[in-house]
């Protein structure tokens, strides 16, 4: 059990945080929101339909919600995704997939997609990889070289950090990384709904709750090999059957503000 910050981990996590902020700035604010709304909607659907269409009783339709509120997504679209899922008809059907493989300068990637047609996503996960000089693997390639983990993120006013990792010992978690801006919880996948209806109950709604797949080690990237890098998870994406993009690599502070300009 930690609170300081861990190395590592810090190391991943900041590989995808980097390229969040990087991307965010690039890109078309509008595009980008219908883009976040879409994939959202998609995982309202699915959730709804994996069980109840209540979310008291159905936690991954309950993260799916929370993920909506992350986006800033209005009560009565998450409703009407809700309905028009568990209603006749249903809407589209979508199936889990997930894709690994290798980037630019050996990164890993791990790409999660809900598709309502398996051979269009995979046809345009592998053009992509191989485009921007990746290449696809098997399933099951790359994902050993990450940690699948639930993830509770609060912003750090909510709880000074003896309090917050107090809390999270007792929910059941693994971990607690605090930070001046947040704390972050983390705990195995199978105790992920148990500590996140934990914690909220004590310190209110989390700023974000979900399952993550954390890079046990990262590969650190010049300046070139972060472009190339950045360029393929960008294009990953913007797939609009793709909902989640990880990957393996770290940008040393130099690269990052360069790459940030």
């Amino acid at each position: 059990m930690v609170s300081a910050q861990d190395e590592d981990c810090e190391g991943g996590m900041a590989g995808h945080s980097q390229f969040k902020n990087i991307m965010h700035r690039k890109g078309a604010q509008d595009a980008r929101r219908a883009r976040q709304f879409a994939k959202v909607i998609r995982e309202i659907t699915v959730a709804a339909r994996s069980g109840l269409p209540d979310p008291t009783s159905n936690p991954r339709l309950r993260a799916a919600i929370s993920a909506a509120r992350e986006v800033n997504m209005p009560k009565d679209t998450v409703e009407r995704a809700i309905k028009k899922a568990t209603g006749a008809g249903g809407g589209d059907d979508y199936v889990e997939v997930r894709y690994e493989g290798y980037g630019p300068a050996g990164v890993a990637v791990i790409v999660e997609a809900l598709t309502d047609n398996r051979n269009r996503t995979a046809s345009d996960v592998r053009a992509a990889f191989s485009k921007y000089g990746g290449s696809l693997g098997e399933t099951n390639s790359v994902s050993f070289m990450f940690a699948r983990l639930g993830v509770v993120t609060y912003p750090a006013k909510v709880a000074g950090e003896d309090d917050m990792l107090e809390a999270a010992i007792e929910a059941g978690a693994d971990n607690v990384v605090s930070t001046e801006e947040a704390h972050e919880v983390t705990c195995e996948i199978e105790a992920f709904f148990a500590v996140r209806d934990a914690l909220e109950a004590r310190f209110g709604e989390p700023e974000s709750a979900k399952l993550d797949w954390r890079p046990e080690n990262s590969v650190p990237l010049d300046e070139e090999k972060a472009r190339s890098v950045l360029k393929l998870l960008d294009v990953l994406e913007e797939n609009d059957d793709v909902q989640n993009v990880y990957a393996n690599f770290d940008l040393p502070e130099d690269v990052a503000a360069a790459l940030s300009a």
